[in-house]
């Protein structure tokens, strides 16, 4: 019998959108188990906190049954090691991502030779989506209806508007 394939699809998520979601769904169809592991990122300063974006990403997969969240704060190596994956899911929405993608595949593959990156395009229609930008609407009281999950959306929308700043 065969092992089964575990991937670690690893992220900050602040939020998770509807273009990460897709990125699940199809890595879902792909392998036994999807970890979406939520980091801590302190470096970046998001804002959410691990905890809400941990929450997020619960609601946000609870369709997909082979998809659970883990939170980390370590290199994502050690975390997939410690989970016995070696398949790295990593998303590509435009050219422009590709470089970045590529080298920290290269540096994960430098750290372990068993471990594989994967790189998986969302949907066209998702493919302008980031976390970023969403970020940003939000400061601005934006629309992004159309860019989370619903359940997501609720989630921040019950949120008090001057966490969001």
């Amino acid at each position: 019998m065969t092992s089964p394939k575990i991937a670690l699809y690893p992220g900050t998520f602040d939020p998770i959108t509807n273009g990460h979601l897709d990125i699940i769904v199809r890595a879902a169809n792909l392998f036994d188990e999807v970890i979406v592991a939520v980091a801590a990122s302190h470096d970046k300063k998001p804002m959410f906190t691990l905890e809400e974006r941990i929450k997020m990403v619960e609601v946000a997969i609870k369709d997909v049954p082979t998809a659970r969240v883990v939170g980390f704060d370590n290199l994502t190596v050690d975390l997939a090691n410690s989970l016995e994956s070696k398949i790295i899911i990593r998303g590509l929405r435009a050219v422009s991502d590709f470089e970045y993608e590529l080298q920290l595949g290269y540096l994960n593959n430098s750290l372990d030779d068993e471990i594989e990156t994967v790189y998986l395009m969302p949907n066209l229609k998702h493919a302008f989506i980031s976390s970023s930008i969403v970020r940003n609407l939000l400061k601005f009281n934006g629309k992004t209806e159309h860019l989370l999950p619903a359940e997501v959306q609720e989630i921040i929308g019950g949120m008090n508007s001057c966490t969001l700043q």
